[in-house]
């Protein structure tokens, strides 16, 4: 596992007790040689003293705060995937712009997030579920930055669509993107509540997608082939629905790091899955 940061990179936790129970993070920093040891210097005079009331209630604070720039952030991704759709389907520039402009907020609330996970991580050096929530919290950000990119992808592709006679195939994109959006919804309903069945579901959701998404790109190949004239657009559009599958994807992703937030199980390729009463 990796999180980037301006001056630090984490690269993994580590585990010598039984499943769940972290004992520290491998944090390499950027800005000088002394981090890693000062941590986890920090992390074991945790151990030997539990954090007051007072620094507990600073933690979950922190924690809540942490949790709450996520949700923002998922909310601005989803608002970007659905203003490019739209600025295709109704042919309009102004809000693929939007998209693309709006982009820069996503990007910098991934960072903020990071620093903040990181701030967290040095000042009360959470373990177990604690150091996973704030460590998954950080990976999600990257999941959320880069379904905004993909956003920015169908804003740009449709910009070029609208600027020629309207195709009617642009319809074609309307099953993908309804569940690849009710999927990123679920993924982050699932965080915020820590609903592991809701996370567990995702990933069968996501063969329904792949099944949606590899059927809309035959129906534009056969398209392209019969209208040569409007080939150009066609391909826009089938790297439009290879956006939105990406989508769906990135919330596939994010419902397991929820998993491993909540149960330290890694259910990525074919993990073992918990089981949930």
């Amino acid at each position: 596992m990796l999180i980037r940061g301006d001056n630090f990179v984490i690269i993994g936790i580590f585990t010598v007790e039984p499943v769940g129970a972290f004992d520290g993070v491998f944090v390499l920093d950027l800005t000088g040689p002394l981090f890693r040891s000062a941590f986890f210097s920090n992390f074991y005079r945790r151990r030997a003293h539990p954090m007051s009331q007072h620094i507990l209630q600073a933690f979950e604070e922190a924690l809540r705060s942490l949790k709450q720039d996520v949700i923002k952030m998922a909310s601005l991704a989803q608002q970007n995937v659905t203003g490019a759709v739209h600025g295709l389907l109704e042919r309009d520039d102004d809000q693929c712009n939007r998209v693309i402009a709006d982009d820069n907020e996503v990007d910098q609330l991934e960072k903020s997030i990071d620093q903040s996970g990181l701030e967290i991580i040095m000042k009360y050096s959470p373990v177990a579920t604690d150091l996973r929530r704030v460590f998954v919290a950080m990976k999600i950000g990257q999941q959320l930055e880069r379904i905004s990119d993909e956003a920015v992808t169908v804003a740009r592709r449709a910009r070029k669509i609208n600027s020629h006679a309207p195709v009617p195939e642009s319809q074609f994109i309307q099953s993908v993107y309804d569940l690849a959006v009710a999927m990123l919804r679920d993924a982050v309903v699932a965080f915020n509540v820590s609903d592991l069945k809701l996370a567990l579901a995702l990933e069968e959701r996501d063969d329904e997608l792949d099944r949606i998404y590899s059927e809309a790109i035959r129906r534009m190949i056969r398209r392209s082939e019969e209208d040569v004239q409007h080939i150009d657009d066609y391909v826009d559009l089938m790297f439009i629905v290879r956006a939105l599958e990406r989508v769906g994807d990135h919330a596939v992703n994010i419902a397991e790091d929820i998993v491993y937030a909540e149960t330290a199980h890694d259910i990525r390729h074919g993990g073992e899955r918990p089981v949930i009463g």
